[in-house]
């Protein structure tokens, strides 16, 4: 999960071109949009802004269902686009549509529920006011995506920000611009006339750009250094930022564990879009009497998978000398290559590593390729500890039959599946985000609404108090009753 710029660019950097992983070639060119054009889409955002968010809720859960529904549509010719622009396969690119829908869908629906007016207990000192609180939409958000996941991801931000009633600037990763395009385009079908969701293209430095043009928010998703650097350029301004950025997420498997299971979904967590995944399984600590039988399951189960079929192409070729450089030191420092370890081009088999120490890089650093570590545990409280001694703190699993959730409890992240593997992330209903190096705030939810928003409380007086204690008026006879009126609130106990 990088912005780093890797992609042709044209005469003096006015264009750059989308490659195709699987074969190198140039799929699309687009514009290297700079900070007037940025700034340019930002005012029409703000224009339009007064628009969109007099539609009220029932009127944007409209347009976004409208949306949704011609994605639905057409979730063939865009799972055919992020297929030659990403990578990924067909299926995998239609798995993360139907994620993306479902979060729109849910974002439209809840909105009023979880954004809307609603009254507040006053408390007793407080008799005479009647309180309510909502929350209101900041007004326009930049989304910076990635290129993994360039539909799911982003959308988490999209949806919910367009949902609470913001516009969006969007700036796709450079690595998959035509996708970022489509949406946007896509959504202009449904709403022609005004510039509720807009597109800028370009490296970092457009990305820069968004943050200095007056958004209202940022909300990131790539790497922890960019993400850094993101956080800089908009405290120039205090432009608040949400951040979803690395992990090195872990699989603790349990003496009680279902081992065939536990091994079907390290699998898929760990190698699955080829493991550029932040939330995919790259640890898995089993215990001594788990370790045999998950390590058997799972090399018999890693035979059926197929690098270029069951995932594809590393989508940016830098990646790849990271994920060898990390296998190689794995072998460096005395850990055991049980399946694949070689990389052709941007094909990287599946790889499974054993004795791995916890210094080593492919411990401590996020990989993001094919590959998992398996490390035998003298119980689960070392597999808790050896988890959590981490910068990162995304998300993680656990399989256990009678203690999943009292383990799920002690990790230290924002996510955990219990006895499964990514489930979370299908739950439109449950907040998505990390602490640590993995960053701040939450998508999705109640709370992926609100992050989009500003909490407003109102006070209305209903009738003076016989009692007043706000003003200067008050005489000493009231002075000698709030001791009184204390004791008698909060004396007890």
């Amino acid at each position: 999960m990088t912005l780093a710029p890797e992609r042709h660019t044209g005469s003096a950097a006015q264009s750059f071109d989308s490659l195709e992983p699987a074969t190198g070639a140039v799929y699309a060119s687009f514009p290297v949009h700079g900070a007037e054009e940025v700034e340019a889409a930002v005012a029409r955002a703000r224009e339009a802004f007064a628009w969109w968010h007099g539609l009220g809720f029932s009127g944007r859960r409209d347009k976004l269902d409208a949306w949704k529904a011609l994605l639905a549509r057409r979730m063939p010719e865009l799972a055919e686009v992020m297929h030659k622009e990403n990578g990924k396969p067909i299926g995998d690119a239609q798995l993360e549509l139907l994620l993306a829908i479902d979060h729109i869908a849910w974002a439209g629906k809840n909105a009023r529920r979880v954004l809307g007016p609603r009254r507040v207990p006053s408390g007793l000192v407080m008799a005479n006011q009647a309180a309510s609180l909502e929350y209101q939409a900041l007004g326009v958000v930049g989304v910076i995506g990635p290129w993994n996941y360039p539909v799911f991801t982003p959308m988490g931000s999209i949806a919910y920000a367009l949902a609470a009633g913001n516009t969006v600037v969007f700036k796709p990763s450079e690595f998959t611009p035509a996708v970022g395009k489509w949406l946007v385009d896509s959504f202009a079908e449904v709403v022609p006339d005004h510039a509720v969701l807009q597109l800028v293209t370009g490296m970092g430095e457009t990305g820069a750009a968004l943050c200095r043009a007056g958004v209202d928010k940022i909300a990131f998703t790539g790497s922890t250094k960019t993400g850094k650097k993101v956080m800089a350029a908009c405290a120039e301004n205090l432009v608040p930022v949400l951040m979803e950025c690395g992990g090195k997420d872990s699989m603790i498997v349990d003496d009680d564990a279902d081992v065939v299971a536990a091994a079907d979904a390290a699998l898929w967590g760990g190698m699955a879009n080829a493991g550029q995944t932040c939330i995919g399984i790259e640890r898995v600590y089993a215990t001594e009497k788990s370790y045999d039988g998950f390590l058997k399951a799972l090399t018999e189960k890693v035979k059926d998978v197929e690098a270029g079929v069951s995932y594809g192409h590393i989508t940016m070729p830098s990646q790849v000398d990271i994920i060898t450089r990390h296998i190689a030191d794995a072998v460096a420092k005395g850990g055991t290559v049980v399946t694949g370890g070689t990389a052709e081009g941007t094909l990287v088999q599946p790889t499974i590593l054993t004795g791995v120490p916890e210094h080593s890089e492919a411990i401590r650093e996020e990989t993001f390729g094919p590959t998992i570590t398996v490390t035998k545990v003298s119980s689960v409280e070392e597999a808790i500890t050896l988890t959590n001694a981490t910068v990162y703190g995304l998300a993680g699993a656990v399989f256990s039959k009678r203690r999943g959730m009292e383990i799920a409890r002690q990790l230290r992240s924002g996510m955990t599946s219990v006895n499964s593997a990514l489930a979370f992330a299908g739950v439109p209903g449950l907040p998505f985000g990390g602490s640590g190096e993995s960053g701040f705030g939450r998508i999705h939810g109640d709370d992926g609404l609100r992050e989009f928003t500003r909490a407003k409380a109102i006070t209305r007086q209903r009738y003076a108090l016989p009692i007043a204690l706000t003003s200067f008026q008050r005489t000493a006879r009231t002075d000698a009753l709030v001791p009184k009126l204390v004791k008698l609130l909060h004396g007890r106990g």
